[in-house]
C-alpha cells in the first residue's frame, strides 16, 4: 500500500511539472500533448488522495485490532507515515508551483490582450473559466482535503497504538471524500475549457450577455462547492457517492456551460 502510494505521488509530481513545461510550450498544433498529461496528472493525483483517504478510513479498526496482537503494528504505521508524508508533501508543493505558474500565464496573456480584448475573445472567457475552477479545486486539495485527511490519518495512527479514536474522524473523512469527488467532478469542466481555449470559438464579439454569464457562472460553482463544503448527506450529495455519478455531474455540468455559451455569449 506504501509503495503504492508513493509511486502515484510521484507521477503526480512528475505528470504536474511535464504539464506545467508543455503549458509553456503549447501551440495549437501541440495542444494535445499538454492536455494529455493534464488529464493523466489530474487522474493520477485524484487517485493517490482518495488512496489516502480511504485506506486510512476503512483500515482504522483492523489497525487498532491488529496492535492489540501484534505490537510490531505501531512501528511498521509509524514507518508508513514517514515514508509517504514527505512526498505527500512535495505534491502539495507541485500543486501550489502548478497554481501560480497557471495564473502568471493567464495574467501575462491578459496583458496582451488588454481587458477589452480578453473579454471579447473566446480565449478569454474559457481560460478564465477553467483557471477559476482550477482554482478552486487547488483551494480544496489545500484547505479542505489534505486538512481532514491528515485527521482521518492520526486517527488511524491512535488507534494503531490502543488510543481512543478521534471523534470527528469519520466527520472529517467524509468532508474529504466529498471536497475530492467535487474535484473530479469540477476537473471535466476544466480541462474540457482549458482545451477549448485554444481550438473552440464560443464567444461573438460583442454580445450583451457577458454580466450575465459571469454571475452564472460564478453562481453554479459557488452551489457545487457549497454543496462540498455544506452536510454530509442529502439528495445533492448522492451523485459523488459513486464515482460514475460524480463523472456524470462533472460532463452536465462542462454541457451547462457549453449551453450557457451558446445562449449568452454568441446569441445575445
Amino acid at each position: 500500500m506504501a509503495q503504492a502510494l508513493l509511486i502515484s505521488t510521484l507521477l503526480t509530481i512528475a505528470g504536474l511539472i511535464i504539464t506545467i513545461v508543455l503549458g509553456f510550450q503549447a501551440t495549437p498544433a501541440r495542444m494535445a500533448d499538454h492536455m494529455i498529461a493534464a488529464i493523466a496528472t489530474v487522474v493520477i493525483g485524484l487517485f493517490s488522495q482518495s488512496m489516502t483517504m480511504f485506506f486510512f478510513i476503512g483500515t482504522g479498526k483492523e489497525l487498532k485490532d491488529a496492535s492489540d496482537q501484534d505490537p510490531d503494528v505501531v512501528q511498521r504505521t509509524r514507518a508508513f507515515k514517514n515514508s509517504v508524508f514527505p512526498a505527500a508533501m512535495w505534491a502539495m508543493a507541485a500543486i501550489m508551483v502548478t497554481f501560480i505558474t497557471g495564473w502568471l500565464i493567464i495574467l501575462h496573456r491578459w496583458g496582451q490582450l488588454g481587458w477589452s480584448g480578453w473579454w471579447n475573445s473566446s480565449y478569454g472567457w474559457t481560460i478564465t473559466l477553467g483557471g477559476i475552477l482550477g482554482s478552486v479545486m487547488w483551494a480544496n486539495v489545500w484547505f479542505v482535503i489534505w486538512p481532514n485527511q491528515k485527521v482521518v490519518i492520526a486517527n488511524a495512527l491512535q488507534t494503531a497504538k490502543g488510543g481512543p479514536a478521534i471523534p470527528d474522524a469519520a466527520a472529517r473523512g467524509r468532508r474529504a471524500a466529498l471536497a475530492s469527488r467535487t474535484n473530479v467532478l469540477f476537473s471535466i469542466p476544466m480541462l474540457f475549457y482549458m482545451g477549448a481555449a485554444s481550438h473552440l470559438n464560443l464567444v461573438r464579439p460583442g454580445s450583451g450577455g457577458k454580466a450575465w454569464m459571469a454571475i452564472l457562472s460564478a453562481l453554479i460553482i459557488v452551489l457545487v462547492e457549497v454543496n462540498a463544503l455544506v452536510g454530509a448527506q442529502g439528495a445533492t450529495k448522492k451523485p459523488l457517492d459513486t464515482i460514475q455519478g460524480t463523472l456524470a455531474a462533472g460532463f452536465i455540468l462542462a454541457l451547462v456551460y457549453y449551453l450557457m455559451f451558446e445562449i449568452l455569449l454568441r446569441t445575445m
